[in-house]
């Protein structure tokens, strides 16, 4: 304790894992807060647990002051284990999702070109692949219903209920 994630100044995302004995105490030295660092109640994680929620927001108050990589940066030069929550923009534009092909382009029915997960996990023989585009909403319904032993003449009735 603590180990979350939190709001930056540019509403993206830090996660600080403060939860060693020593890496909490030089995180609230480097948030500008010796008292609880120094304060014997924080000294070692069960005591720490009991005061979570507070020292969650005094570790938020700091962050939120501050940009993401500012945060980061003052983090890593003090050695305490941070990192960055990716959103989705993080991750299409990170290098290494891209080059482990991670997202992927495919098309949808219409042609309309569509990013999708990459496939996992990455295997030399058998690197799997997408083969069909994904189908239209109810593209299948026809060939289902007939599977279940629903006729034409019920699945008539059903549309003009409103149904399906």
């Amino acid at each position: 304790m603590p180990n979350s994630g939190y709001l930056c100044a540019d509403n993206k995302y830090a996660l600080i894992a403060g939860n060693g004995d020593s890496i909490f105490k030089r995180l609230m030295q480097l948030i500008g807060r010796d008292d609880m660092a120094e304060d014997p109640r924080f000294a070692q994680n069960d005591g720490r647990a009991q005061h979570a929620e507070y020292i969650d927001s005094v570790i938020g108050l700091w962050a939120a002051q501050l940009p993401l990589e500012s945060v980061l940066q003052q983090l890593h030069d003090a050695k305490i284990p941070a990192g960055k929550i990716y959103d989705a923009k993080d991750i299409a534009e990170d290098p290494h999702f891209i080059a482990r092909e991670m997202l992927i382009q495919g098309e949808l029915e219409d042609g309309t070109p569509i990013t999708l997960p990459g496939i996992v996990p990455k295997l030399s023989a058998t690197p799997g692949r997408v083969d069909h585009k994904a189908p239209t909403l109810g593209q299948d319904n026809d060939e289902f219903f007939s599977q279940l032993g629903i006729d034409k003449d019920t699945l008539a009735d059903w549309q003009k209920n409103g149904i399906i």
